[in-house]
C-alpha cells in the first residue's frame, strides 16, 4: 500500500471550514480547520477505494491581483 500526499485548500463559510482536495475533487467540512482536514482525509480515502490512483499530479498554485471598486 502506497502513501500518497494530497493538497487541502480551505476557506470559511459562515461557521464552517470547507476543505477541498483539487487532485481528486473531494470536498468536506468541519467546525475547525483540523476537523475539516480530517473529514477531507476520510472522504479522499473512501474515494480512492472506488477510484484508485498510483500517481498524483500536483496542482499549480498561483496568486493574482485585481482592482475592485469598493
Amino acid at each position: 500500500m502506497a502513501t500518497l500526499t494530497f493538497t487541502a485548500i480551505l476557506h470559511k463559510e459562515e461557521d464552517m471550514y470547507v476543505a477541498e482536495c483539487p487532485e481528486v475533487g473531494t470536498v468536506s467540512q468541519g467546525y475547525t480547520i483540523e476537523e475539516a482536514i480530517a473529514n477531507l482525509k476520510e472522504a479522499t480515502e473512501l474515494y480512492l477505494e472506488e477510484f484508485p490512483q498510483t500517481k498524483v499530479e500536483k496542482p499549480i498554485l498561483a496568486t493574482f491581483e485585481v482592482v475592485a471598486n469598493a
